[in-house]
């Protein structure tokens, strides 16, 4: 049972890590176990694919093990119902789509369709987190929570948010009083500047985020009218996908009961 409680540590540790991973020392540190503890826990995590060790930077950082095991025990089936819906909107916009969910104070890319067209828009991969509010997908997540739950988020996730330069707290309330004004978030190249990329949130019957639908594109095919369409065709999908999963949700809980 030490052991176990041990590894959920660790892992908790990582969950909550910024994108590019925490030092042996800073998992260390975070869970208060020793290194040498840590550094058994981590390579018996590594071995089964739970962690990745990028040897460039000696950090560590959850794997896609880890990843593939969390979507395979899922509850509630946000993404097998959205796949569809990426394949529609990659195909009719020709941009790259991507579907975020939040997990705990970040944002993680849960999947990505990308389109035709040539220039394609990739910043995020499957399993990449973000601290919530930064980028579009992320900002939809973070704008429609309750007001104190965004100013804990904004708290707890300064520190985060600075290797991202343009996503101080000032400027991330202003961008999350305009999401929540215009009904969708837009990423204005604040990661990328010649990429631009706008955002929705799925919500279900009761108004709760439960996942961000998001296009992103080269600045260029960003630009009204265009971007208003883009916008059109996701709150579409949205509704849609959120009334789907609403649907899933119950059936699964008459199921179990």
């Amino acid at each position: 049972m030490q052991t176990i409680d041990r590894v959920a540590t660790v892992l908790r540790a990582l969950s909550e890590a910024p994108s590019t991973g925490l030092r042996l020392s800073d998992v260390a540190k975070a869970t208060g176990l020793g290194k040498s503890t840590v550094l058994r826990l981590l390579g018996a995590l590594a071995d089964v694919g739970y962690v990745e060790y990028d040897d460039d930077v000696r950090r560590y950082r959850l794997g896609y093990g880890l990843f593939a095991l969390g979507l395979s025990a899922r509850r509630f089936h946000i993404l097998d119902l959205a796949r569809p819906v990426l394949d529609r909107l990659a195909e009719s916009t020709g941009d790259t789509v991507f579907l975020s969910v939040r997990d705990g104070d970040q944002a993680l890319c849960a999947d990505r369709r990308t389109g035709s067209y040539p220039i394609r828009s990739l910043t995020l991969s499957v399993g990449d987190r973000r601290p919530l509010g930064v980028g579009a997908g992320s900002l939809a997540l973070l704008a429609f929570e309750a007001d104190e739950e965004i100013q804990r988020i904004i708290a707890a996730n300064r520190r985060e948010r600075q290797d991202f330069g343009r996503f101080d707290d000032l400027s991330l309330a202003t961008m999350i009083k305009a999401t929540r004004q215009e009904g969708f978030a837009f990423n204005d190249g604040h990661i990328v500047s010649a990429m631009n990329a706008v955002a929705v949130p799925v919500l279900d019957d009761s108004g709760r985020v439960v996942a961000a639908l998001s296009i992103a594109a080269i600045r260029e095919r960003m630009q009204e009218p265009r971007r208003a369409e883009l916008v059109a065709q996701l709150h579409a999908e949205a509704r849609a996908l959120g009334q789907r999963n609403t649907q899933k949700t119950e059936r699964t809980v008459r199921a179990d009961e």
